[in-house]
């Protein structure tokens, strides 16, 4: 992602890359790469399972901005898990419809990322890939079902929605209500 800046000697418009960091509660800071890296890795390490991958977004409103968790987790069914989260602060977001769609707007890009790089590394194994919602049938994002929903599917992903979607509603809603540090009193869904 580049941004423009000022690289501190007076001339605007300088172009710099901010690197995205992902937080692994196992391996620590990771870079997009070094997730994508780490969840082939996990495959790997018992190709005879079957996988999902998912992606889910949270958020949380403050003070006119909100702060969005997005996670990356590969799941061996039946058994256990790893997940990756990343934070983004300071976005603003106009009212709930606005935030829940920037919500699976950033869960459909960060989709898109993964799963154009699982599919140029993982070409044998064979994984399910979903995009989790935090959305569901009750309470006050109903309404919101058909549109986010057709806007997953409509991308050609898999979207899942309360109570289904742990990704979004269990693994990113741990760090986005968490304290700040991204550490959370609740114990965690995956390890």
């Amino acid at each position: 992602m580049y941004m423009e800046g000022n690289n501190g000697n007076g001339k605007g418009n300088e172009h710099f890359q901010q690197v995205e960091y992902f937080i692994s509660p196992s391996r620590g800071q990771r870079v997009f790469l070094e997730v994508v890296a780490d969840v082939i890795e996990f495959i790997s390490e018992d190709e005879a399972s079957k996988y999902t991958v998912v992606v889910g977004t949270d958020s949380e409103q403050a003070n006119g901005s909100a702060e969005f968790v997005s996670v990356v987790v590969v799941h061996r069914v039946g058994k256990h898990g790893r997940y990756f989260w990343k934070r983004m602060r300071g976005i603003k977001a106009f009212d709930r419809h606005d935030r829940i769609l920037k919500e699976a707007s950033f869960s459909l890009d960060l989709a898109q990322r993964v799963i154009g790089e699982l599919r140029a590394q993982l070409q044998e194994h064979l994984y399910d890939f979903e995009i989790h919602l935090d959305i569901g049938q009750n309470g006050p994002t109903k309404n919101m079902i058909q549109e986010i929903v057709g806007m997953i599917t409509g991308s050609g992903f898999t979207a899942r929605i309360k109570p289904d979607s742990y990704a979004a509603n269990k693994v990113a809603d741990r760090h986005v209500n968490g304290n700040g540090s991204g550490i959370s009193k609740k114990k965690p869904v995956l390890a």
